[in-house]
């Protein structure tokens, strides 16, 4: 009977350590030099054996950061007060935000229908990536009337959360009206923020939030990546 290719027995040995908790969730794994020395095999059977971990979902790489432990899918509820801190970490997880793009510029038809104005009323659009124990389960964009929110992109910038942004501009609260899913499959630019393969499923949400009164102070449209979170519905 043939022997395993030895790539497959170092993969084997991986996937044992990761099961025996010896590389937890979110875990960086050993860089190729060091496995391949530990090993004493070359990187390229190293990069062969961390690819069969990939396929198999237990590793995932992060682009010049390294390849580390997949963490469990996060669990995400909507419902009428969605707020992404709060669910990660009641999923007990580390919740971060990385904000990558702000700017006002008018409003196109479909935002304009969803927040209640004209087509070309100033809006502000805020961009960025969502992130549980530091690996992204969700790209986003906002938008918001810049009429009501004048110093929101500061207050946004400043306290890198969308909900102590509204706060400091003077909305303390406020709930999802209506939220819309369809499946989707990510293309480059999308798969780079998420860090995954373009043509990866993802799960796209259209949300519209209200104040008290029931005026649209936000339109929301995420990408969830589809193996990392485990989207439920609370009414």
């Amino acid at each position: 009977m043939p022997r395993p290719a030895l790539w497959a027995s170092i993969a084997e040995t991986l996937t044992d350590e990761i099961a025996a908790g010896h590389y937890r969730s979110g875990d960086k794994l050993p860089t190729e030099a060091e496995l391949a020395g530990r090993f004493m095999v070359n990187r390229h059977t190293i990069r062969h054996a961390l690819g069969a971990l990939a396929e198999k979902g237990l590793v995932h790489a992060r682009r010049g950061a390294g390849v580390f432990v997949a963490a469990r899918p996060t669990t995400y509820r909507l419902g009428r007060r969605v707020r992404f801190h709060d669910n990660v970490l009641a999923a007990g997880q580390t919740p971060t935000r990385r904000i990558t793009r702000t700017e006002t510029r008018p409003a196109d038809g479909e935002e304009a229908k969803a927040l209640d104005l004209r087509p070309g009323t100033l809006v502000h659009v805020v961009e960025g990536v969502s992130l549980a124990d530091g690996q992204p389960i969700a790209a986003f964009r906002s938008i918001f009337p810049a009429g009501r929110f004048p110093g929101l992109l500061a207050a946004v910038t400043e306290t890198g959360s969308i909900t102590a942004g509204l706060a400091a501009c003077g909305l303390p609260d406020y709930t999802r009206q209506e939220t819309r899913l369809n499946a989707a499959l990510a293309d480059p630019v999308l798969a780079l923020p998420l860090q995954v393969k373009p043509g990866t499923p993802v799960l796209r949400s259209v949300a519209v939030n209200v104040d008290a009164q029931g005026r649209p102070v936000e339109q929301g449209i995420t990408w969830f990546a589809g193996e990392r979170v485990t989207l439920t519905v609370n009414p």
